[in-house]
């Protein structure tokens, strides 16, 4: 439950600023999650295709 909660936190981070483009390290220190769940959190939302990778290895807002 818990991770669903920093789901919905973190797509809101997305929702409400257009164009924010964070590597994996930067997510976890802008989100104060230690590595391992961030990228739980970024796999969770690639894998629903909210966020997408760049070609530079951050990650994005997928296009919808």
């Amino acid at each position: 439950m818990e991770n669903q909660k920093l789901v919905q936190r973190v797509q809101s981070e997305f929702l409400e600023m257009p164009g924010l483009q964070l590597t994996p390290a930067q997510a976890a220190r802008l989100w104060q999650l230690d590595s391992a769940v961030c990228q739980q959190i970024i796999d969770c939302l690639v894998g629903s295709a909210f966020l997408r990778w760049t070609s530079n290895g951050a990650i994005v807002r997928a296009e919808r």
